[in-house]
């Protein structure tokens, strides 16, 4: 009697779910190797990072205002979980269309092989060795796919044939053989995982941070003064821990730098073009400043906002000595990570702005998600132009040469703070006593100053709040305020006035192109 083991190969087809299991382990080895080499040619060149990063920078400008309004801090847990579906689904199609052949599955694993290396060498700060990453995990999916389909087929072939010849042997033995192989993939993979990992993310950032040292400013700030917050009124503190300053970064990876190995790079329109070192720095003169930064994606009353201590060097000294050429319009800033940012060269050019080279937050070297070994601080200006973090080059530019990440989004150009205010306490939809009900918040109109703070409840008269004392132009102010507030549900509305005698509009605008306009507002249910 003749079995399937005499059957032409077409006869033979795989069970539904070993095809899917030949498809899962083939995605895992790619991954794990593309992991494992990633950490010895450039972490981000792993191909589920490249790939992230890839549909980050090219992401529709609606979708990445959608994902931050929805998501916030959450976007890029999101996104690592949708790509890691889209993934496994993939697979999965891999391992159904190959229960007979493997060659439509073959395809597929080469076509998301390509994919990977496509995002890699796309990549301006990856070089061309990191494409090893993605080409060892192209292979490695294909040759894994190829080896286990060959395994299954002949598993299956022996299984079916077992059946009409009552010889259960061979089926036992090619079980077997394929379960090996798939646990020692499974195995292998994870293996290759956890090693790229350690090693890709064990870069020494945190050592070379610990041994900067002190920072001793030889200009410090005066003392804060006591009311320079309300804190215990419930406004914020002045300044923001270090752990609860907001984060808004576009890559998935932090980068992990060594100060021995940073440098910064002034070119462009200059006279000269001058390179620092992190020593370069270190050993200057350093500089202490207060300074808010403030997210333009902030929406009305939204939380974007923090309040800290740098501490550096003065950018203009910096760019003296490369002696900026006039016709510059543009400080073109990049991160190591190949984020890039446009400032206007007029606002790190002036002395009276207070531009910085950042080494230091809050009395410590810079936290490595913060920027560590050094940021661009530039008071005045919304995040995305004026506070790069990981920076390596400011290249001198006119805006028509190069266009920086959110400019070639739709984001404006300029991007000055705009005059805002916030009540932080009681929350949105707070239950509270009638009576007397105390309100505070937060103001901000960097490198301008608050003059006042008003509160109304419903379409009452507008009363000043206390507000606290004006440590810097460029930082934030506190108030607060008690309101009368009789039975029933209100509405508490916040305006600010700046000192150039502007008063925000309640007119509600839409964080892009430059900033969210409008009164923020809270309800109130008294009883």
């Amino acid at each position: 009697m003749s079995t399937l083991q005499d059957a032409p190969p077409a006869a033979r087809r795989l069970s539904l779910p070993v095809a899917t299991l030949i498809g899962i382990l083939a995605l895992a080895a790619a991954l794990g190797v593309g992991h494992l080499v990633a950490a010895f040619v450039g972490y981000t060149a792993s191909p589920f990072i490249a790939v992230a990063n890839y549909v980050v920078d090219h992401s529709p400008t609606g979708i990445v205002k959608w994902a931050e309004r929805t998501l916030g801090t959450w976007d890029k847990p999101v996104l690592k979980l949708g790509l890691a579906v889209v993934l496994v689904l993939f697979a999965l199609l891999a391992g159904q269309l190959s229960r007979r052949t493997p060659r439509a599955g073959q395809i597929l694993v080469f076509v998301l092989g390509a994919a990977g290396v496509a995002a890699v060498y796309v990549r301006s700060d990856l070089g061309q060795v990191a494409l090893l990453a993605p080409v060892a995990a192209l292979v490695a999916g294909l040759a894994v796919f190829t080896w286990l389909h060959r395994i299954a087929l002949s598993r299956e072939s022996d299984h079916q044939g077992a059946a009409l010849s009552r010889e259960s042997a061979a089926c036992g033995a090619s079980r077997r053989k394929f379960l090996r192989a798939g646990v020692g993939v499974v195995a292998g993979s994870g293996v290759a995982a956890v090693v790229g990992q350690v090693a890709g993310t064990s870069s020494g950032a945190e050592d070379s941070r610990a041994a900067v040292g002190p920072l001793v400013p030889a200009r410090t700030v005066p003392p804060l003064p006591a009311d320079a917050d309300f804190a215990k009124l419930g406004s914020p503190p002045f300044i923001t821990p270090n752990g609860d300053f907001y984060r808004i970064d576009t890559a998935l990876v932090v980068p992990q730098i060594r100060t021995e190995d940073w440098s910064l790079r002034i070119h462009g329109m200059v006279d000269r073009e001058v390179t620092f070192s992190y020593a370069d720095i270190r050993s200057r003169p350093l500089v202490e400043r207060r300074v808010t930064l403030t997210c333009v994606s902030n929406e009305v009353g939204g939380p974007l906002i923090s309040n800290a201590s740098w501490i550096g060097v003065d950018l203009v000294d910096l760019l003296d000595q490369a002696g900026v050429q006039a016709g510059a319009e543009q400080m073109f800033a990049t991160s190591v990570d190949g984020w890039t940012c446009g400032t206007p060269a007029n606002a790190a050019l002036d002395p009276q702005r207070g531009a910085m080279l950042a080494i230091g937050m809050n009395g410590e070297p810079l936290p490595v998600e913060h920027g560590f070994p050094a940021r661009i601080v530039i008071p005045g200006l919304y995040g995305y132009v004026s506070a790069t973090k990981w920076v390596e080059s400011l290249e001198f530019t006119k805006w028509s040469d190069r266009q920086a990440y959110w400019l070639s989004r739709g984001w404006g150009e300029q991007a000055p703070i705009k005059t805002e205010s916030r009540i932080d306490t009681p929350t949105g939809f707070a239950r509270v006593p009638a009576g007397k009900v105390r309100l505070a918040g937060t103001a901000w109109a960097q490198h301008t100053g608050i003059a006042k703070v008003e509160v109304r409840l419903d379409q009452g008269s507008w009363l000043p709040a206390t507000l606290s004392a004006e440590v810097s132009k460029d930082t934030w102010r506190m108030w607060w305020i008690e309101l009368d507030v009789p039975p029933g549900t209100h509405q508490a509305f916040v305006r600010a006035t700046d000192q150039d005698g502007y008063t925000q509009t309640e007119n509600r605008a839409d964080p892009v192109p430059d900033g969210a306009t409008g009164w923020h507002s809270v309800s109130l249910d008294a009883s």
